[in-house]
């Protein structure tokens, strides 16, 4: 079963989701300064996204929606790729190294 968010109707729908990848990162986090509040007032109502620029990094940025950009779908495909060929390559050495400790025996 999916988790489950509820938006109320007057806020309106964010534009990104969580866990999409952007020019500016992956969205972590997302909130809402709604209409009539003094931060909303002071920053612009609206929906404020969290993104880690990269995985390996603890830096993180707080973008209005205006401020991201999506991905192309070859940008996407190509970090998608990318990140497919380090995981098998990881798991070839793990094999590896079973195979080292198991004396050549594996089952798989």
């Amino acid at each position: 079963m999916r988790p489950t968010i509820s938006i109320p109707q007057h806020w309106g729908y964010p534009r990104f989701a969580l866990d999409q990848r952007t020019q500016q990162g992956t969205i972590l986090g997302l909130y809402y300064y709604p209409s009539g509040t003094e931060l909303a007032e002071q920053f612009d109502e609206g929906w404020r996204y969290v993104l880690m620029s990269n995985k390996n990094s603890d830096e993180i940025s707080y973008l209005q929606e205006n401020q991201i950009q999506p991905l192309s779908p070859q940008e996407l495909f190509t970090q998608i790729t990318a990140e497919i060929e380090f995981y098998q390559s990881q798991i070839a050495i793990l094999q590896q190294q079973l195979v080292v400790i198991t004396g050549g025996s594996t089952n798989g």
